[in-house]
């Protein structure tokens, strides 16, 4: 027994010396794995570590630029900027971004649609900062500071932003700054774009995007766990965008706006002398500082279903009938063929029939205007001289030389989504509806009527045209200093035009006459020469025989009035196009505006220009 039990012993006593071993080595084998762990951390993987702990008490904040400002020819601020309380979400410094911002839709009254825009920057950048709200109310302020430290990764910063102080009087020209959306993401540098969730979306904004945004700065801060800045490290300041300076005017463009008050329609005003846009109107208009912030679904929505549609710029985008605006270029047309001379006469009955045909196209005076020469065509606005030149011409040398003035293309003016109007030919309607060309719609053509359409900025810049003697000057709204109006002026091409040269100066002269003792005679003042020409485009079908009344048919169906013109006669400083939708006619409706503008710009403008009231204008941003 006892020897058993001693063996017993022995057995028992080498087993727990190997379990010791066994444990002493895993011991060892550990505090080794972790020295070599040690070792790894300290020198291989030292630099990585380090960064990410540095990451965890710092962070690389971006500084977004200041936008540059937008003046007036006259220096007047018409798109500035000015300090807002601007919440900004930081993802880094939250777990979950998302339920964040669950929590502040009802303190920030976030609509749907901002809401779908702050997800989409989170899901395309979910690192760097979301604008939530621009320009915070007291209320939305007070709200926040009272659940803020239930929101650690949310800051409240004053940042400058977009303002357009004159509302609804520029918008179309200028267009707005709105959210960057997945489609703007796609196409942008996003470096550029650290630190803000605006971009230019229509207008000047738009187009001049890439001057007026600037370069973006850096700021290095130390942060403590819950993301609250300590303390400042390093600082790399944003450049701010450059300021632009545009051609356009206040004053006229303050006076073009009163003139269409309640009304729909455009006025474009350019600078014969070198293109320059000076007014440039399309009413009804809209404010665009909603835009900034984010316009509400509802908001949009009542101004995207108004029947008046102000969001639709009519000077760019709308394409009219643009009636006997066109008789002076068409004039010219069958001087450059030698099919008239100015001394050349036709009989008008009061109507016009193609040969072989019974169809009377009628002249706008019953029983027409008898012996008819150029001037007189000009002049009396007679339809049938038209209907018979445009015969003798034909639709293919019509439409050649009337696109020499810009119809049918862009006149390339520094402003985005421009129209190009139609200026028809049997090609672009055998293109167009897979038919043939008839000879009736020659005729319609010829008064600017049928398939011809224009927007009232391509009647403005033919009438420019016509005012410089057949030089085409591009219409541009950036102003230009005189060195390089001078190079626009040289480097412009005139119109190839086969007639005699004094044949432009006695078309601007046939035009003054409509002033003076023409269907425009209404607005003839002898304190300046004026050259116009008045339209009265056609919208609803007469039947053959009928007479126009104006009583008897809804007013959204009333011709549209139009007038064109230039002075001084003798020195052009100033081309226009009208246009009242539904106004009725060019003489009594549109003429007169033409007038006004005429008188502020020529009388008014170099003794007492109109100035906005010195409250509403801003400084130059102090970081420009």
């Amino acid at each position: 027994m006892s020897f058993l039990s001693s063996s017993s012993k022995q057995h028992t006593q080498q087993q727990f010396v190997r379990r010791l071993g066994i444990f002493a080595l895993l011991i060892l084998l550990g505090f080794g794995g972790l020295l070599l762990r040690y070792g790894y951390l300290q020198i291989y993987a030292h630099e990585t570590y380090a960064q990410k702990a540095d990451d965890n008490r710092t962070q690389r904040l971006a500084i977004p630029p200041t936008r540059g400002d937008i003046y007036d020819r006259n220096g007047i601020i018409i798109a500035g900027n000015h300090p807002v309380f601007t919440a900004v979400l930081y993802p880094k410094t939250l777990d979950n971004p998302e339920q964040t911002l669950t929590q502040l839709i009802p303190i920030f009254s976030l609509s749907a649609d901002a809401i779908a825009d702050i997800r989409a920057s989170l899901k395309r950048n979910p690192k760097d900062p979301v604008t939530i709200k621009v320009d915070i109310s007291s209320d939305e302020m007070a709200r926040f500071s009272e659940r803020q430290p239930f929101f650690s990764g949310v800051r409240i910063q004053s940042t400058l932003v977009r303002t357009y102080p004159y509302d609804d009087l520029f918008a179309h020209v200028l267009g707005y700054v709105g959210r960057i959306n997945d489609k703007d993401s796609q196409q942008i540098d996003k470096a550029r774009y650290a630190g803000t969730d605006l971009i230019g979306k229509i207008g000047i904004e738009r187009e001049y995007e890439d001057q007026l945004l600037g370069q973006p700065g850096y700021q290095k801060v130390e942060t403590n766990a819950h993301g609250d800045i300590l303390r400042e490290l390093e600082t790399i300041p944003a450049t701010a965008g450059k300021d632009l300076h545009v051609s356009l005017d206040y004053g006229l463009q303050k006076v073009a706006a009163q003139q269409l008050a309640g009304r729909r329609g455009a006025i474009v005003a350019i600078d014969p002398r070198d293109g320059g846009v000076l007014a440039f109107v399309s009413n009804p208009s809209y404010d665009p500082n909603p835009f900034i912030s984010g316009i509400s679904f509802a908001d949009y929505g009542a101004l995207r279903d108004d029947e008046d549609q102000p969001l639709y710029n009519r000077a760019l985008q709308g394409m009219y009938p643009p009636g006997s605006t066109i008789k002076p270029f068409e004039g010219l047309g069958g001087l450059h063929y030698g099919l008239r001379t100015w001394r050349t006469t036709i009989f008008d009955p009061g109507y016009f029939s193609l040969p072989g045909d019974s169809h009377r196209f009628r002249d706008w005076k019953r029983g027409g205007h008898g012996t008819v020469n150029l001037k007189k065509s000009i002049m009396m606005s007679v339809d049938t001289y038209y209907y018979k030149l445009s015969y003798e011409m034909g639709i293919e040398r019509l439409h050649d030389w009337m696109v020499r003035f810009g119809f049918g293309s862009k006149t390339g003016i520094d402003l985005p989504n421009e129209k190009a109007g139609i200026m028809p030919s049997p090609l672009w309607k055998q293109n167009t509806y897979n038919q043939r060309w008839l000879p009736g719609e020659t005729i319609s053509v010829s008064i600017g009527q049928g398939y011809f359409l224009a927007t009232p900025l391509q009647i403005a810049n033919a009438t420019a045209i016509l005012a410089n003697s057949g030089k085409r000057i591009p219409p541009h709204v950036i102003k230009v200093d005189d060195a390089a109006a001078k190079t626009l002026v040289e480097k412009a091409l005139r119109i190839d035009y086969a007639g005699d040269n004094d044949d432009w100066q006695k078309m601007q002269n046939a035009m003054e006459d409509t002033v003076k003792n023409g269907t425009a005679r209404g607005i003839y003042t002898p304190l300046y020469r004026i050259a116009g020409k008045t339209g009265t485009a056609q919208v609803k079908s007469i039947a053959q025989g009928a007479r126009y009344d104006k009583s008897a048919i809804d007013q959204r169906y009333w011709d549209h009035a139009w007038f064109n013109g230039f002075a001084p006669v003798d020195n052009p400083q100033i081309a226009l196009a009208v246009l009242v939708e539904n106004g009725g006619g060019g003489s009594s409706v549109a003429a007169p505006i033409g007038r006004v503008l005429f008188d502020y710009w020529l009388l008014q403008r170099p003794q007492a220009p109109l100035t906005p009231p010195k409250a509403q204008q801003y400084a130059p941003s102090d970081t420009q």
